[in-house]
């Protein structure tokens, strides 16, 4: 082999050594759209990328109608772990379709199913050497009639904080963040985080959309900035790195 070609392969072996990895767990709020030159939708994660520079790769595994027990059922999170690698991080998020009392497949109990999934992910993650980073689910456009914005999550995201607490895992109360975008908008201009559009409005959703829970581009860039905010505020050093690469 040419020496130019051994330096080129090492330059580029270099590079890639000195990428990291976010690995994106979750549900639909934060998976990746099919069609995104048309679909509205959009995932949180799936415009993280645009809040990192090139040294960044985020590998967005989230899933819609993800929970934490059919991410583990249909090898979801089997595929992740296979490949997790020492400084990858490991961002997770679950708990809209863990609520699905009607669903065996995807419905878990908060206080044990579902936080011992969480705690599995955990320590599978530190296992591999990879670094997790526990978020409460986003919360949903549900104003009551006077304009106060309602809960719909019930104790997940407060299992989710004691596992943070507990396993002294990075935790960002991304609910409780995202009530605050959503109360800052009002009733009705925070429709314009979410799906909302009349017959004829919408190429994609030509019979129209009312739909609280996902979010438009809008409003996935808003949370994707939110996420990053709470970055930039960590003090713990396994994050040093990855704040130097926010843009």
């Amino acid at each position: 082999m040419k020496p130019i070609i051994i330096l080129t392969l090492l330059i580029s072996l270099n590079r890639l050594s000195q990428k990291t990895t976010i690995y994106t767990i979750g549900d639909s709020t934060m998976a990746d759209k099919i069609k995104p030159e048309e679909n509205p939708e959009t995932g949180w994660g799936q415009v993280l990328r645009l809040f990192f520079n090139s040294n960044v790769i985020i590998k967005n595994r989230a899933v819609n109608g993800g929970s934490t027990r059919s991410f583990i059922d249909e090898k979801k999170w089997e595929a992740v772990f296979k490949v997790l690698k020492p400084g990858d991080y490991v961002f997770i998020q679950f708990g809209h379709n863990d609520e699905k009392l009607t669903d065996f497949t995807r419905y878990t109990n908060p206080h044990t199913t579902y936080r011992h999934n969480i705690i599995r992910f955990v320590n599978e993650s530190r296992e591999k050497g990879a670094i997790p980073i526990l978020f409460s689910s986003i919360a949903r456009r549900n104003f009551n009639e006077n304009g106060v914005l309602v809960g719909t999550h019930g104790d997940y995201p407060l299992e989710t904080r004691l596992v943070a607490l507990e396993y002294k895992v990075p935790f960002v109360d991304l609910e409780y963040y995202s009530e605050l975008l959503e109360t800052s908008y009002g009733p009705e201009k925070s429709k314009a985080l979410h799906l909302h559009f009349k017959p004829g409005e919408n190429s994609y959703y030509p019979e129209g959309k009312s739909d609280d829970t996902h979010l438009s581009r809008k409003g996935a860039l808003a949370i994707a900035r939110l996420v990053v905010d709470q970055i930039k505020l960590m003090n713990n050093p396994f994050f040093k790195k990855l704040k130097k690469q926010l843009l």
